[in-house]
């Protein structure tokens, strides 16, 4: 999954600590969007202080606007929102008697994790190994499962992180393309599980350019990756992320909702969860716990990985469920297309039971557009039961309990 303009500048870690300018143009006053928090100039040139953790919410905005972004630069590093949350209450009169049983948050959890191996200005040169597409015959759009070679240099990772990819060329003001990161697909071990390599699924970015609709844009370095021929170079840098990692309790429960290439990182989950050899290669972690995979997408030959997921379910019923969600081929309660929200509504109940059991970890990835309507769905469960749903959600992320990674 491509993490679309999430860092820009040769210094940004893991930890989203740095602040950037967008220099965007093209946007217009109008009834759509008087609400936003920034002038727009006569000339129509905005520049936009945007956290690095907003970096993504904002491009879309700003997209959605009609805007386009002409520029970005760091402006130095200010204080990390470092996922620490305000301080809830959780003896509410709403919540008194369902209040969470906070699992403690483990100091070292993540002393392990590597992170920033390689960085932008010595990144590492691995070649790509393979590059199949994972759109069947009839699907929408395109998307590559690549693997690169990663025997060279000395790059670790774990499941849930994500590398950044460094695209050839200048961009169109002639400065070097600035990387882009992407969820990794694999476990730590690689799809070969030897250690020697990392695997990306990546979708070509694509969309009609706003001053000419007749015109489609391709994204950089999303088309650079899925024209990638096997044995050509490619520059990486990372791994970085904290955020998206797999608790090491082999009992857990773990709910993981995705939309399109948002796959990447429940891919690397279920393959070390279920996959044979991976069990092999992991004798300390033997999965007994409890997976549920909800996946949105547009047609049938859009789910992406079928085969790996329709194989993990038949083998371990009582282990992996798996739900999707076809927009295009399937409707609502309401009559209209079945989104994953749609799903998450359909099934709140039993998300919200095992949502409660403190073993349970939460996983979501893909567009931000999901995130109200899963919200909707399970504030109407917890209120069953005269839970607040934003107050236990908050006491889920203060436990490392809820990961979401959109864009």
């Amino acid at each position: 999954m491509y993490n679309q303009g999430a860092v820009v500048g040769p210094d940004n870690t893991e930890s989203g600590s740095r602040t950037f300018i967008y220099e965007v143009v093209g946007l217009h006053q109008s009834e759509e969007n008087t609400q936003i928090n920034y002038p727009i100039r006569k000339s129509g040139r905005v520049f936009i202080r945007v956290p690095y953790d907003c970096m993504n919410k904002e491009m879309r905005r700003i997209n959605s606007l009609g805007g386009k972004i002409v520029n970005i630069q760091p402006i130095g590093t200010i204080q990390a929102a470092s996922g620490k949350d305000t301080p809830v209450n959780t003896k509410s009169k709403n919540n008194q008697k369902n209040t969470m049983n906070q699992a403690q948050p483990r100091k070292s959890a993540n002393s392990n994790v590597p992170v920033n191996i390689y960085r932008p200005k010595n990144p590492y040169v691995g070649k790509c190994i393979s590059n199949e597409p994972l759109v069947a015959e009839n699907g929408i759009g395109v998307v590559q499962h690549i693997k690169f070679d990663l025997s060279a240099g000395d790059l670790r990772y774990v499941e849930g992180q994500s590398i950044g990819i460094i695209p050839p060329g200048v961009d169109k003001n002639g400065k070097p393309e600035k990387l882009r990161l992407y969820s990794i697909a694999s476990t730590r071990h690689g799809d070969d599980v030897d250690d020697k390599t990392v695997s990306l699924c990546v979708r070509q970015l694509q969309y009609k350019d706003p001053e000419n609709i007749e015109e489609t844009v391709y994204g950089v370095c999303s088309s650079y990756l899925c024209n990638l021929e096997p044995g050509e170079d490619v520059k990486i840098t990372g791994p970085v992320g904290k955020e998206m990692l797999l608790p090491d309790d082999p009992e857990a429960k773990v709910i993981m909702m995705a939309t399109g290439t948002g796959i990447a990182p429940m891919r690397a989950y279920l393959w070390r969860m279920f996959k044979d050899k991976e069990r092999q290669a992991n004798p300390e972690y033997q999965f007994k716990g409890f997976a549920w995979l909800i996946f949105g997408v547009p047609t049938t030959p859009n789910i992406l990985y079928r085969d790996e997921l329709e194989e993990i379910q038949q083998k371990y019923p009582n282990n992996f469920r798996l739900t999707n969600a076809i927009s295009r081929e399937q409707n609502n309660p309401q009559g209209g297309r079945m989104y994953i929200q749609d799903r998450v509504a359909e099934y709140a109940d039993d998300l919200w039971q095992l949502v409660k059991d403190e073993k349970t970890h939460t996983y979501m990835c893909g567009l931000r557009g999901m995130e109200r309507g899963i919200d909707e769905a399970l504030k109407i469960a917890a209120a069953k039961e005269g839970v607040d749903w934003s107050d236990y959600q908050r006491q889920l992320k203060k436990a490392h309990r809820w990961h979401v990674e959109t864009y």
